[in-house]
């Protein structure tokens, strides 16, 4: 195992903290503060970079400004994104895919690469500082993830500890950048831990609570949203809002599709993968031309306390803009993620929903700031998945518990209209799109550990598919065995024999060895997974099966039965549920 920062814990030190429980809640305290550390550093810099390349006034937000210098607007994110195609096509030379903390805990146990997560930062930075629309939280969880797992390879923490531990570096992240100690840590639950448990309470509530005093400190900002406090939740409410809910995950599968149909379009154009940046950079420009605040996240067009009174045409056209924008920066090759644009999207879809229907029957007399609050956590949850994330960031941005409740059956019904017409959050869809099969940081790395050249037994008898039957019933008498392995001539898999069968009176002495052979062409390869080894039993019908070493040579290296395989995969299940409960 590589060492933190070429500094290695102390034995010592390393086995206090892995005996007991409460020191994991130290580990994670530290990996909060590191975390509200990172938001505040990352934002700081791109407020810099907005500060000298779009000569904003200190303390301005670029995407709250109402106009801005044309040749900024366009030249800015059109060479900045320029700059970034070109280096990150540089480092994809030596680089492959960065893993981002939820793949890290869903199949490495938690491992992430320090110099990946610093270079994944860096250009979300750039991205969001030379005016893409993306926003900043995938590089505060991805640095504050990659800190949280060194620290954990330093200390040699166990693989469910690793994984609570970068859980917490993404809690405290998302606490700070929301100022929600609550919604960061059910956002380290649902997305990137994947499960809830009592054991990992404790660390991951510190950790939110740390990233947040943290990042308070240094920057004390947080969502501007108001709402109009609600007294009473009547049943057309309810019902308005589930309909919401609706409205809001086909937009939020729209808006994700998009993108996916954007990549490909720029790859059917063969547009080289350096260029689409700058291409990227300058709609994105086009469009800050009529309305800078589809540039960079929209946290400072969320944050315009006059947002939405704004005319019903200034409304439509910033969410047409800014859903644009967005889908081109990251379809374009920006770096960043969707959760700041998803929030001002639903704010913005919210807000027109009201809109629409106080017009069409004035006498319901709609809260439109209420409707905007339910909109983007509607619109988040779609997108970005995590339900009570959403519903707890809505609570501690409003403080009303009464619209909370509002907003909890938008947020169902959304995400469970997603789940279920599209099956994706914006990251796993990116997954599945690089040909992965995982929907959430729930540990399936296990499974793919455990695999068939580790349950297979190597000493398996053989016999050629020349010999007689004679000869083979009496190397392989009844009782010695169940099955044999025939290898024909150019020692490739033939096929099995059944010892019984063999022996079977009903077959005469003078039968070829090769009509009794059974499961011809049916094989294990060694780098199968218990799980795809267990499908192949079922598919086949056979009890056991033989391991060859390639498909192609079809050299026999050892033997698995189904039995010592679902053994075996239910020996890691029940240890990973014990893990997972917090009895281990």
């Amino acid at each position: 195992m590589r060492p933190f920062n070429g500094f290695e814990v102390p034995h010592r030190l390393r086995a206090f903290i892995r005996a007991r429980e409460s020191s994991i809640i130290l580990l994670a305290a530290l990996v909060g503060g590191l975390a509200g550390v990172v938001v505040a550093v990352m934002g700081a810099l791109v407020a810099f970079m907005h500060l000298h390349f779009f000569g904003l006034d200190p303390g301005e937000r670029l995407s709250g400004r109402t106009s801005i210098d044309p040749l900024f607007a366009f030249l800015v994110p059109c060479l900045g994104g320029l700059a970034l195609g070109l280096t990150s096509w540089w480092i994809s030379r030596w680089r492959g895919t960065e893993v981002d903390p939820i793949e890290a805990n869903a199949l490495h146990g938690g491992r992430m690469s320090m110099r990946g997560s610093l270079i994944v930062a860096a250009q979300t930075v750039w991205s969001s500082g030379v005016g893409a629309s993306v926003g900043l939280e995938a590089g505060y969880t991805q640095l504050s993830s990659g800190l949280a797992s060194k620290l954990g390879q330093a200390f040699r923490l166990r693989r469910s500890d690793m994984r609570l531990l970068v859980g917490c570096g993404a809690a405290g992240a998302i606490a700070g950048a929301f100022g929600a100690p609550l919604g960061g840590a059910f956002y380290g639950f649902e997305l990137i831990i994947g499960s809830y448990a009592v054991s990992s309470l404790a660390p991951v509530g510190v950790a939110a609570l740390f990233g947040y005093f943290t990042a308070a400190a240094f920057s004390p900002d947080r969502l501007g949203i108001e709402a109009a406090q609600v007294s009473t939740i009547a049943f057309r409410d309810l019902a308005m809002a589930g309909g919401f809910g609706l409205l809001a995950a086909g937009f939020g599968v729209l808006i994700m599709r998009s993108v996916a149909a954007c990549e490909q379009l720029f790859g059917r154009l063969r547009v080289r993968p350096w260029l689409r940046p700058m291409i990227g950079g300058a709609i994105v420009g086009l469009l800050a031309i009529v309305t800078p605040r589809v540039m960079s996240s929209g946290h400072g067009a969320l944050h315009l306390t006059t947002l939405f009174q704004m005319p019903v045409a200034t409304l439509a056209t910033l969410l047409l803009f800014k859903s644009f924008a967005s889908i081109v920066s990251l379809g374009t090759g920006f770096r960043g993620g969707l959760f700041f644009a998803s929030l001002l999207l639903g704010a913005l879809a919210g807000q027109l929903f009201a809109i629409g229907m106080n017009t069409l029957w004035p006498a319901l007399a709609v809260n439109s700031d209420a409707y905007a609050v339910i909109g983007m956590s509607a619109m988040a949850a779609s997108v970005i998945g995590g339900p009570l994330t959403m519903c707890f960031i809505a609570l501690e941005t409003t403080g009303d518990l009464w619209l909370t409740a509002t907003v909890l059956i938008a947020v169902i019904v959304s995400m469970q209209v997603t789940r279920e017409f599209f099956g994706y959050s914006f990251a796993t869809w990116r997954f599945h799109l690089r040909g992965e099969t995982i929907r959430g940081g729930a540990d399936v790395g296990w499974i793919r550990d455990l695999t068939v050249a580790q349950m297979m037994r190597s000493d398996v008898r053989t016999t050629s598919t020349e010999a007689p039957l004679t000869a083979f019933r009496e190397n392989f008498p009844l009782g010695s065995t169940n099955q044999v392995i025939a290898i024909d001539e150019d020692g490739r898999y033939a096929g099995m024999v059944m010892v019984a069968e063999a022996h079977s009176a009903e077959v005469p002495a003078v039968t070829p060895l090769t009509e009794l052979l059974r499961h011809k062409g049916e094989v294990l390869l060694q780098q199968m997974s218990a799980q795809e080894a267990i499908k192949a039993f079922e598919k086949f019908e056979a009890e056991a099966l033989p391991v060859v070493d390639s498909a192609e040579r079809g050299q026999v290296v050892g033997l698995l039965s189904e039995s010592h395989a679902l053994r075996r995969f239910s020996d890691a299940s029940e240890r990973q549920r014990r893990a997972l409960t917090g009895e281990l």
